[in-house]
């Protein structure tokens, strides 16, 4: 009988903890979740985007490292989305995380290396020609300019490539 009755005392204790196992779960997954909701749109969590006088500014040394920063910002009709890298030649290149063939699929751009690739075809697209050639599946243009130690970027700017995001005037 002693073993029946450790028996029934390790399943009457396992039943206790259960509950607030499954509680501190909960909380936890929660808490994760709440947490990633509520950082700033952007990747990685990018919290150095400011809106002020009609115009996007980021500080220019978070391209240092030549890793491209992925944004999004609200439009009159929705979100916009863009990225910003800096090239092997030093120069920062905006293009919107789109273009003109594969911008229905709304999958956008992703980094390897020297290259922006389209996350749709798989087509590559050397960092130094952002900004630069246009059309087909490259980044579509997006016009910045450097300010200092701003990188800024016209919401009128940003405005003209919604249609990418949010269809087509009608």
């Amino acid at each position: 009988m002693a073993r029946e009755e450790k028996k029934a005392k390790f399943e009457q204790s396992g039943k206790r903890r259960s509950p607030w196992l499954i509680l501190i779960i909960v909380l936890l997954v929660t808490g994760a979740a709440a947490a990633w909701a509520l950082l700033p749109k952007g990747a990685s969590g990018q919290s150095q985007l400011t809106v002020k006088d009609g115009a996007v500014r980021v500080p220019a040394s978070e391209f240092a490292d030549g890793t491209a920063k992925f944004y999004t910002v609200e439009g009159s009709r929705g979100e916009i989305g863009f990225f910003l890298v800096k090239s092997a030649d030093g120069v920062i290149r905006a293009a919107f995380d789109t273009c003109d063939v594969c911008y229905k699929e709304k999958k956008g751009y992703r980094q390897e290396g020297d290259n922006m690739v389209c996350n749709n075809c798989n087509q590559t697209f050397r960092t130094d020609l952002v900004n630069v050639v246009k059309g087909g599946c490259n980044p579509a243009p997006l016009q910045r300019e450097l300010r200092g130690d701003q990188v800024v970027i016209q919401l009128a700017a940003l405005e003209q490539g919604s249609w990418y995001f949010n269809g087509h005037p009608k």
